[in-house]
């Protein structure tokens, strides 16, 4: 049997080394379109303030490695065209050179991933402004901020990735302002939490500003400015193959990881995810939650019966010497889904107390 996996990272190198480990003799083939299949996206903010000092520590494992341990065909720099689930073969574009192929596979499974939103605003294409989702980003950015001397910074969204870069960008030395157009950042935290982080980040140096929109990136006179205001499921190679997908655009699938389309499986931050709490189909683009979809649909794709029953959307954040996680939904969240519910204040030590 021939599996071919598109997208690497999380979803698609966890599922890749999970389908060798259940079967010696499967064909594997894993496409990425970016130079890099597995690394540790979680790390890169802290690769910019300089607390990863060497890029390759980033880097989990290279086509080469991946290849002499689990015998994967990995194919970096190449992007799935189109999909045709009659024929069920895939066409995929080499970006070194434009040329293009078929190749051909039994079960296939996606997991392209997101990328960041990026504002129809004036100044959003300049060449101060960065996303941040790889390794190049990463590079770019801190390659830029040393390079050009920058003395400050400006992070356009509250978020957990905004608030990481705000924190390794000041520790660079930047005078760091952060906009958040919702009424507190890290909308993921309770609002009384949100406000203790604020707070504390504010005491650090670090300006906050909530419930405001940013109209023109260049009228913020910031020597660089990171946008963060969310992401969104790369999931048009799905749609053009006709897979059923959310209004928000979020492959679906049932709890083995398969899409409407018997043999195509998909997992990741492109995929809708059942909330263990309300129950009802969210966005956790999280890497628990895709590591464990991955390894579902691998089981399912070798006749093992697996079910992925959905996540809580556990998360954790660390400002400078503060730690704030959360797992399960808001107080917001709960008032807009009408779950009954209480609430309780504690203050405690975090370790015993004679420590």
């Amino acid at each position: 049997m021939k599996t071919v996996i598109v997208g690497g990272v999380a979803g698609g190198a966890t599922a890749a080394a999970r389908l060798r480990r259940l079967d010696e003799r499967m064909e594997i083939v894993l496409i990425e379109r970016g130079a890099y299949i597995s690394f540790a996206n979680c790390g890169l903010p802290y690769y910019v303030g300089g607390d990863i000092p060497d890029r390759e520590d980033l880097l989990l494992q290279t086509p080469e490695d991946f290849y002499a341990r689990y015998r994967v065909d990995v194919r970096v720099l190449e992007e799935a065209v189109d999909i045709d689930p009659k024929a069920k073969t895939l066409r995929i574009r080499r970006l070194r050179d434009g040329s293009e192929y078929t190749e051909r596979y039994d079960k296939l499974l996606l997991s392209p991933g997101a990328r960041p939103n990026v504002p129809p605003i004036p100044g959003a294409q300049a060449q101060n402004v960065f996303t941040l989702r790889t390794v190049p980003d990463a590079l770019a950015i801190r390659e830029y901020v040393i390079e050009k001397g920058c003395r400050s910074a400006a992070v356009i969204g509250g978020g957990f990735i905004g608030l990481e870069m705000a924190e390794n960008l000041a520790r660079l030395g930047l005078e760091v302002t952060i906009i958040e157009a919702a009424s507190q950042i890290a909308p993921s935290l309770d609002e009384d939490v949100a406000c203790e982080a604020a707070s504390y980040l504010r005491s650090l140096g670090v300006k906050i500003f909530t419930s405001a929109a940013v109209e023109d990136i260049g009228a913020l006179g910031a020597d660089v400015v990171i946008l963060s205001v969310g992401i969104r499921p790369e999931s048009e190679l799905a749609a053009r193959a006709g897979l059923k997908l959310t209004d928000r655009g979020l492959i679906l699938t049932d709890e083995a990881m398969r899409t409407s389309d018997p043999d195509i499986y998909a997992a990741g931050d492109a995929v809708a995810v059942r909330h263990a709490v309300s129950g009802a189909l969210t966005h956790i683009p999280l890497a628990g939650p895709a590591n464990k979809q991955a390894r579902v649909a691998a089981d399912n794709i070798c006749g093992i019966p697996s079910r992925y029953k959905g996540a809580l959307g556990t998360s954790v954040l660390k400002l400078f010497d503060m730690t704030v996680a959360a797992t399960g939904l808001t107080e917001r969240a709960l008032k807009g889904t009408g779950i009954p519910y209480d609430k309780v204040f504690l203050w405690s030590t975090s370790h015993a107390g004679y420590y």
